[in-house]
């Protein structure tokens, strides 16, 4: 059965091993995780747990929000996700989802939004390659050929210049490095996803058995 839960990312530091390597880690606030309902099969169709995290100001409730919230008797939240696949015994309308639903070692994927670059070029957005920049070349940091002379238009999918980041990217088998139950926080090997303060989901992982 999988399991979830919602944070706020606070940035990245290292912490040492018992041998004495540096590990570097991200830091996740955990705190607040509350479970907003239960879906089955026999009201939606499926089954999961939605799961709420950081409470919204006042002035930013809508009242619809305000009603779901207040069926589990808990504080509107401003990021709400769902976890399927999970064992929905395990879970009770507005209980804590705390930090410990993970442990050190526990293999996970983590799911956020992409810093935003802005409008760049096809060098820095795909990875492409620049041409000479001397000798009388004009051809230096250009997108290249559009394509073929027959047909003559652009193929859909050409890599161009365009807007960047800003998207949903999921990065998969990362280890749990340390759980502060105390602080409400988890660490995570390595980076995750997103700008600091931005929200991340944590799942466990679908490929564990295939990591290494």
């Amino acid at each position: 059965m999988s399991k979830g839960i919602l944070g706020k990312k606070i940035g990245m530091t290292q912490i040492f091993a018992e041998n004495g390597d540096v590990i570097p880690v991200t830091v996740v606030d955990v705190s607040d995780n509350v479970v907003l309902q239960k879906k089955t099969v026999e009201t939606d169709g499926y089954e999961a747990v939605q799961i709420g995290f950081d409470n919204a100001k006042a002035s930013r409730i809508t009242k619809p929000a305000k009603g779901h919230a207040e069926k589990a008797k808990a504080e509107p939240k401003r990021f709400i996700k769902e976890i399927r696949n999970v064992n929905l015994d395990d879970y009770e309308l507005g209980n804590v989802v705390a930090a410990d639903t993970f442990k050190a070692g526990d293999v996970v994927d983590v799911t956020g939004t992409s810093k935003g670059k802005g409008y760049q070029g096809p060098i820095k957005r795909n990875n492409q390659s620049r041409g000479p920049m001397t000798h009388g070349s004009r051809y230096h940091r250009r997108p290249g050929s559009m394509g073929v002379i027959d047909p003559a238009h652009t193929f859909k999918g050409k890599k161009l210049a365009g807007r960047m980041g800003g998207e949903t990217v999921t990065v998969e088998n990362l280890v749990i490095a340390k759980v502060d139950l105390e602080r409400k926080l988890i660490l995570i090997r390595g980076n995750v996803p997103g700008a600091k303060k931005s929200y991340i989901t944590i799942k466990s992982a679908l490929k564990a058995k295939e990591a290494k």
